[in-house]
């Protein structure tokens, strides 16, 4: 019987990098929970920009926050007022009894949404949030991923009352290859959770950009 491992954390350190970059002993159970919930906040609050992405750097009196994101105008805002009522919300949550804090916010955009789980399993979540067919919004997603050059292979994995059915079930599809026992395959993965009239339902998406031999993480 197979052990489930997430792919990222297998690579982690390998091809994968690490999302939070800091260091510290007697804070570390704290900023870990810290980092969680502001990118759980962040990617909840602003859920239409399509957040692939929240890295967290901290320094001894600085937190930069870079969010990734495939519709940074909606982050970004008419004149950069938007980077400013982020700045605002992770202060007023995050950061209320530290005013001292030197906090950083940078929006850099995914260009190719297709080279990203994060994105490609959200914007299928969000069809099926608007009642579109699961397997329709299966097929859609496999056929966009694959004309996209850097991608070699695309699994995506559906659970829950699919179709509003009695009984949950799990549904898959996948193309091309997926060579998930190779550590230096870049591959990348994500969760994403579709709230129906009927349930939530559970999206899983993998994809595959081909091997990595002379890539190092820091």
């Amino acid at each position: 019987m197979g052990h489930k491992v997430n792919p990222i954390g297998f690579r982690m350190g390998i091809t994968q990098d690490w999302k939070s970059k800091w260091f510290s002993k007697r804070e570390y159970t704290k900023n870990l929970k810290q980092d969680i919930e502001i990118r759980g906040g962040v990617s909840k609050k602003w859920k239409a920009a399509f957040i692939a992405e929240v890295e967290i750097e901290r320094s001894a009196k600085m937190i930069r926050v870079i969010i990734k994101t495939a519709r940074p105008g909606v982050l970004i805002g008419r004149g950069g007022s938007g980077i400013e009522d982020i700045k605002s919300y992770i202060q007023k949550n995050f950061f209320k009894g530290n005013k001292n804090m030197n906090l950083k916010v940078d929006i850099q955009e995914v260009k190719n949404m297709e080279e990203s789980a994060a994105i490609m399993a959200q914007n299928i979540a969000d069809q099926l949030e608007k009642r579109l067919p699961f397997r329709k919004a299966m097929k859609s997603a496999l056929e966009q991923v694959m004309k996209n050059k850097n991608i070699k292979g695309v699994k995506i994995e559906m659970s829950g009352r699919l179709g509003g059915a009695e009984m949950s079930r799990r549904e898959w599809s996948a193309k091309g290859t997926l060579p998930l026992h190779t550590m230096r395959c870049d591959i990348d993965f994500s969760r994403a959770t579709a709230y129906t009239t009927y349930g939530t339902l559970g999206v899983k998406v993998w994809l595959y950009k081909g091997e990595v031999f002379e890539k190092s993480v820091n």
